[in-house]
């Protein structure tokens, strides 16, 4: 049984921010210091990534566990109240992200999702360290310069015949 009233609830609920929630600070604190420069929550892109990193062609998503419903998390469990509806929410909100993604890839952008519990103090250097390799890694492959090789030709010029020294 919920404690609250329903209008308590209605409020509380109502306080939970979608855009500058602490994990996604952390992550744009450590990127900017490190030297990335991005963009927030791009209008134009599917889903409104929480970081756009144009210059890697890659969007980062920091989700919560719970409202993207992270697989073995232990943040990331059903209210006991409401079940069916909070099953269905985070059903919905995952397939969203799932199809945002997609179409993200078929435009050539690279996703890389972000949980929350990775950001949590003892694991957070290790989050963080890699995803700037990662980011290192995308723009080094991308920008890679392809040596084009050509292969080896048989020459098809005749040759001409030897002069025969010696005989007339």
């Amino acid at each position: 049984m919920d404690k609250l009233t329903k209008e308590q609830r209605h409020r509380c609920m109502a306080a939970i921010r979608g855009k500058d929630t602490k994990p996604e600070m952390i992550v744009r604190k450590y990127l900017f210091s490190r030297g990335f420069r991005y963009r927030l929550n791009h209008p134009r892109l599917p889903g409104h990534p929480d970081i756009v990193l144009r210059k890697y062609r890659t969007v980062v998503f920091v989700n919560g566990c719970f409202w993207h419903g992270h697989e073995g998390c232990r943040y990331s469990h059903l209210p006991r109240t409401n079940v069916a509806y909070w099953q269905a929410k985070i059903e919905r909100n995952k397939e969203r992200d799932k199809r945002e993604q997609r179409e993200l890839a078929k435009m050539g952008w690279h996703c890389i999702t972000v949980w929350e519990c990775e950001l949590k103090s003892a694991v957070r250097e290790k989050t963080l360290e890699s995803l700037a390799y990662t980011l290192n890694h995308i723009y080094l492959k991308d920008r890679s310069i392809v040596r084009y090789e050509l292969p080896e030709e048989v020459s098809a010029i005749a040759a001409e015949p030897e002069p025969e020294y010696g005989r007339k």
